[in-house]
């Protein structure tokens, strides 16, 4: 286990790119589940930039991510996601994100005085959670009051411990997941469908009425969109937050060098993002034999992609397991490689350095309350604080 980290004792050992047993190599396969798992950086980029072999559409090995596919970016394979990545991105520009950035400063400040003169805050609830969910909605053109609605929804599918039997999700709980997307879906499909007839100034309603080559997004493309984005979005922006608040908290060299020379918070969010990665593993699934390294992988294999273990891969990182804010140049593949490359970071990396800057100029003797330990995303994964108790005065 990583001594820094040893002293919370809930940490989730499954999570072995942080604790325990390294593997013993980059490729293997695994009788129990009949996945492959793909740990090694190298490895990952090759899995990544061969969509022809590696598919992102698993809905055909795993029929109940079927009906959510139309529309949604990262279960599609070019030709047609670079159709949909281009509509996307004719309303979803940098423009458009770079003019939040005052809105962001002044929602961090309104999120935090809620915490002032109390000598405490919560930071996935008094700021992790609720800073990006009000930007996305607020993008997207959803009401403020429904952010709970958001939550829950969301809670129901990612944040559950009973959910997990030995660190798989349950039939149970997999059934619920469904449920609760798809009362998202119907959410968003509502508020695509009004915007047809009544137009506003939000994303939504660029989405609908982007064109290219003469074709639109259908409401359930549109509503699938804007799911992801909601819920891909807002929570790798929570648990990057978390995360790095947990590492100004626990590396104090670093912290006192980002605390003198603030120009270092970017090197801070990009470090967090390769030692605590969001999504610690996505999936793709073989459309034909195909290799990985030294292995030969036949078509219609289930393909997990561990980007947590690759960010540590010492193939490719010098000392991966230190925390090193100077890390030059910092590959991690924390938003993905290639086609999928996370069409949000850079608005990730904003609110990261925004709510980072804020919080310093606010809290800046801020400390994890060693009376309340940190707890854990319950999945294996994800890698993310869903609670983190600070001490501020």
């Amino acid at each position: 286990m990583s001594t820094a980290f040893a002293r919370w004792s809930n940490l989730d050992p499954r999570q072995f790119w942080l604790h325990g047993k390294e593997p013993d190599e980059p490729v293997s396969f695994d009788e129990q589940s009949g996945m492959w798992n793909v740990y090694g950086h190298q490895e990952v980029l090759e899995v990544l930039a061969d969509t022809a072999t590696f598919s992102s559409d698993t809905a055909r090995l795993v029929p109940i991510e079927g009906e959510f596919s139309q529309g949604n970016l990262l279960k599609m394979d070019p030709p047609e996601h670079n159709k949909l990545r281009k509509l996307v991105g004719h309303a979803f520009t940098s423009k458009m994100i770079s003019s939040l950035e005052p809105r962001i400063v002044e929602l961090t400040h309104e999120l935090l005085d809620k915490s002032a003169g109390s000598g405490r805050m919560e930071v996935v609830e008094d700021l992790a959670y609720p800073l990006p969910v009000i930007v996305i909605a607020d993008l997207l053109g959803l009401p403020n009051s429904d952010r709970d609605l958001f939550k829950r929804w969301v809670g129901e599918v990612f944040e559950r411990p009973e959910g997990f039997t030995r660190g798989e999700p349950t039939p149970e709980s997999t059934q619920n997941a469904v449920d609760q997307m798809g009362k998202l879906i119907a959410y968003l499909h509502e508020h695509a469908t009004e915007r047809r007839v009544k137009p506003r100034s939000d994303l939504l309603t660029r989405l609908v009425e982007a064109e290219v080559d003469g074709e639109r997004l259908s409401d359930t493309e549109v509503a699938n969109f804007g799911a992801v984005l909601l819920i891909a979005g807002h929570i790798t922006t929570t648990m990057l937050l978390g995360n790095t608040v947990l590492c100004m908290d626990t590396f104090q060299e670093a912290r006192e060098a980002v605390q003198s020379d603030r120009s270092r918070i970017p090197g801070v969010i990009e470090e967090s993002l390769r030692y605590l990665s969001s999504f610690a593993a996505i999936s793709r699934c073989t459309n034909q034999p195909g290799r990985i390294g030294d292995k030969a992988i036949a078509a219609d294999q289930l393909v997990l992609l561990w980007l947590a273990a690759a960010n540590r891969d010492p193939r490719r990182f010098d000392r991966p397991h230190e925390f090193d804010i100077s890390r030059d140049p910092n590959p991690h593949l924390a938003f993905g490689r290639g086609v999928h490359f996370c069409i949000g970071t850079q608005l990730a990396r904003m609110e990261g350095r925004v709510a980072m800057n804020v919080l310093f100029d606010r809290f800046p003797r801020f400390r994890v309350d060693p009376d309340d330990a940190p707890r854990f995303q319950p999945s294996p994964y994800m890698t993310g604080v869903t609670r983190l108790s600070l001490l501020t005065d």
